[in-house]
């Protein structure tokens, strides 16, 4: 195995992977109210195709995968998928990131498979706005239930990630972050961040700072390092706290500077950059029958022009695909 660095000398060592477009609910920042155009099924890669291309990726120098969606859980036989990419030698950490609806019905079974942790989305912990925000018929219950499951089985540790939204969920700030005291609760806030295809029904941006100052009538936050992961955030810890709180900055601190993923959409475009429209198919060449060194050398080409930040501060808001065909 070779090391896989960028132009900026960043070292390239986590692929998220998109397994499937389709979600469950239409959260409020992710996707308009009517949905998104879904891809045909024989547009999203196979899970034979997504072993390829982690196989190759993996001899590059990626040791870390994270399964996303849309809903991940939504595409039949995942499990199947987790045990596949636990094979490859030298993938040390498989997570998923979930709304959490399915998860108590799959979490044991992903466990066996491989899979390592969750981070589940979360926004609220009042049932009416649940429904509200993720626009959808399921339950708030079903997502508590997911989280006790997952951390029963041993997917730990479980990370509740909540977008702080201005106006709709960010009075319960507190209330999130109380529960990192008695409960071992890790809970994320993340900054909100411009998406395609709400326009000016879009939630309202709130920063981390502001998000702090709303914390401290609960203590003083005690800077400590994350127990397992490889993302983004600054953590903290309440005082006697169980659990930890972390922020994620994309907006007002970005975090490019270290950034070291790349993103494989569901169907099959690689992405160095979140925040960029820029993406090279491998989809098509898979399907051309490409050899190993073949699909390597597009994976590094990828990678070599993964740029130096994204261009939010500037006002260049990507306006081509939403989070829900990007893997978020």
């Amino acid at each position: 195995m070779t090391g896989l660095s960028d132009s900026f000398q960043r070292p390239i060592n986590y692929l998220r992977i998109s397994v499937t477009d389709r979600c469950n609910l239409r959260c409020i920042y992710c996707m308009p109210a009517d949905g998104v155009d879904l891809r045909s099924h024989s547009d999203i890669l196979s899970y034979e195709e997504i072993y390829t291309i982690a196989r190759a990726a993996a001899e590059l120098g990626i040791n870390k995968i994270r399964i996303t969606g849309g809903e991940p859980l939504i595409r039949l036989g995942l499990p199947q998928l987790i045990r596949m990419l636990a094979s490859i030698e030298a993938i040390e950490d498989i997570a998923l990131t979930t709304n959490g609806v399915l998860l108590a019905d799959y979490a044991g079974e992903l466990k066996q498979a491989g899979l390592k942790r969750v981070n589940i989305s979360l926004d609220t912990l009042n049932p009416d706005r649940f429904k509200r925000i993720t626009r959808g018929e399921s339950e708030l219950k079903q997502v508590f239930e997911g989280i006790e499951v997952a951390s029963r089985v041993g997917l730990e540790p479980v990370k509740l990630n909540m977008v702080v939204m201005s106006g709709i969920n960010d009075d319960e700030l507190l209330d999130f972050a109380a529960k990192t005291i008695d409960e071992e609760w890790h809970v994320r806030f993340i900054e909100l961040m411009p998406v395609a295809g709400n326009g000016d029904n879009a939630p309202r941006f709130i920063s981390a700072t502001e998000m702090r100052k709303r914390l401290e009538p609960l203590g003083e936050l005690e800077p400590c390092l994350p127990g397992v992961g490889n993302g983004p955030a600054k953590y903290f810890r309440l005082a006697k706290a169980k659990g930890t709180i972390g922020f994620i900055t994309p907006v007002s601190e970005h975090f490019c500077f270290n950034c070291n993923r790349m993103r494989l959409t569901a169907d099959g475009k690689l992405r160095p950059c979140l925040l960029s429209e820029y993406e090279i198919d491998l989809k098509q060449p898979l399907r051309d029958g490409v050899s190993k060194a073949g699909l390597k050398k597009l994976f590094k080409q990828a990678v070599a022009e993964k740029p130096l930040q994204h261009g939010l501060a500037e006002g260049q808001v990507p306006n081509g695909r939403p989070f829900s065909h990007v893997g978020g």
